[in-house]
């Protein structure tokens, strides 16, 4: 989409439908609403006298301009109380105006800054807020019908009249899309079908953003991986017929810096459950098993463009867990690349054991400092907290609080859980360092305890993003039916923050 800035007068610009905004409890609107208002003979004021608009979070109300403005419609959207506004409603106020001018066929969609004023958000905030909120609101699942609907909406117009604002503008409009297309193109990535988004795909679309970004890349190949011992990540993968990957891109901001972040994904891109068997209903979804390494991926390509003055390492443990006569059965032992050992009960429990070898991995041979870790890892983590908020879990509590506070930054929603130490029983083996399960009590906490035996005294969080990595409805103002992207634009507020 093509996002420009127009400095002149709200009334003259061109477009199919021009958005303003009104905040709840305004009688007498005023700046851009305002001048639209007066344009057009007091519409605006009088649909507030009459009660038929309030200014409601995410109301809108369309009035046609009969020649009166340049622009053919006007779209009011309402912000809600400016006591209660964020950049989370801004960004949602900027895909509700998006969905609703291409659903009405325009082509040109102008619009103001949300927030800047009443809203008391920072100018470069509020335009970055707009630009992500458009460009995740448009989001489309690529598909492969016959017969597609093309959106005839290409391009965004930002009006502003305050020339001082320009470069605060432009600045928040472009990282504001550098995010938003990380996002939608980690969203690409796990909508991608299996048999087509296979690990040597994925190796090959995240050698594409390093070339493109200017960043390291390597793959390492099973006959690699053995020689180092990963056989916790390679049993995963001996069940099928496409070779296991694990994908390092490096991108170093910072040589005179020694600190490196580590961000490691989980890269399941299909996930049969194995012997274990998961039920048929449901099973075509599995295909976004690799949410992590999506989100990863797409953080990635956001950092290569943004340049942040810091060193970032991300690996990818890619597999496919399949069900064949060389798959890994329940009650083998497999031994990880740091020499603990694994008795498998559970092949469904499959994302623990690749990241046990990736995090091993980053820590030992990539020098990573600080780790973060991505997986859609447990079905419990949604039983615990729904399907709006990533589960937390960390070893170290100053890391823990800087990973919060990107989350802050960037708008997505976590809830920090406990490892609790009695649980450690629930996966103890009598043949094994450890069980690849503790079962269902606890599950999610279970399961980040036996990633932590993968991490020593490294500052780790764990983010469970199972409940959140796919929209089930796709209802929400940011996200389509299908993968969301979520931890994109958090890794990258977290990437930035190493500066």
């Amino acid at each position: 989409m093509n996002i420009n800035l127009q400095l002149q007068s709200i009334t003259n610009v061109e477009a199919d439908v021009l958005v303003v905004n009104l905040f709840e409890g305004v009688t007498a609107p005023d700046g851009a609403t305002g001048a639209v208002n007066e344009a057009l003979g007091g519409q605006i004021a009088a649909l507030i006298e009459a009660g038929d608009l309030t200014g409601k979070f995410k109301e809108t109300r369309l009035l046609y301009t009969f020649g009166k403005l340049q622009a053919k419609r006007v779209l009011i959207v309402g912000l809600g109380e400016a006591e209660e506004f964020s950049a989370n409603r801004a960004r949602s106020a900027a895909a509700v105006a998006a969905k609703f001018a291409r659903e009405h066929g325009a082509a040109t969609l102008a619009t103001i800054v949300h927030g800047a004023g009443h809203g008391g958000m920072e100018v470069e905030h509020a335009a970055q807020a707009l630009a992500e909120g458009t460009l995740l609101g448009l989001y489309t699942v690529k598909n492969l019908k016959k017969h597609q609907a093309v959106s005839k909406l290409t391009d965004l117009i930002v009006v502003e009249s305050d020339e001082s604002k320009q470069a605060a503008i432009e600045k928040g409009l472009e990282i504001g899309r550098i995010y938003a297309e990380g996002t939608n193109y980690a969203r690409d990535l796990i909508n991608e079908p299996a048999n087509i988004l296979t690990p040597t795909r994925l190796a090959e679309l995240a050698t594409d953003v390093a070339v493109q970004t200017g960043m390291g890349i390597s793959v390492l190949e099973e006959a690699e991986m053995r020689e180092l011992g990963m056989n916790a990540l390679l049993s995963i993968g001996q069940g099928s017929d496409e070779e296991s990957k694990l994908i390092v891109m490096s991108y170093h901001g910072n040589p005179d810096s020694e600190e490196i972040l580590g961000l490691v994904g989980k890269g399941v891109t299909f996930d049969t459950g194995g012997y274990s068997l998961k039920p048929m209903a449901g099973m075509e979804n599995m295909k976004t098993d690799m949410g992590g390494a999506g989100a990863v991926i797409g953080a990635m390509q956001a950092i290569g463009r943004l340049k942040p003055k810091a060193n970032i390492v991300a690996v990818i443990g890619a597999v496919e867990n399949m069900v064949s006569g060389n798959a890994i059965k329940p009650g083998d032992v497999v031994v990880a690349m740091n020499g603990k050992s694994i008795e498998i009960v559970n092949t469904d429990a499959e994302g623990r054991v690749v990241l046990a070898d990736a995090l091993t991995y980053a820590i030992e041979k990539c020098g990573v400092t600080k780790v973060v870790n991505a997986a859609t890892l447990t079905g419990a983590i949604s039983i615990a907290l729904g399907r709006k908020l990533a589960g937390m879990f960390s070893n170290d509590s100053e890391f823990a609080s800087e990973v919060k506070d990107a989350f802050h930054r960037s708008g997505e929603r976590v809830w920090e859980m406990p490892l609790v130490e009695d649980y450690k029983a629930s996966f103890s083996s009598n043949v094994a360092d450890m069980k690849n399960t503790g079962g269902r009590d606890g599950g999610s906490i279970t399961a980040a305890l036996i990633l932590r035996e993968f991490v020593d005294n490294t500052p780790w969080v764990h983010l469970d993003v199972a409940g959140v990595a796919r929209d089930q409805d796709g209802h929400g103002d940011l996200n389509p039916k299908g993968a969301t992207g979520f931890g994109v634009r958090t890794l990258v507020e977290l990437a930035l923050g190493q500066n």
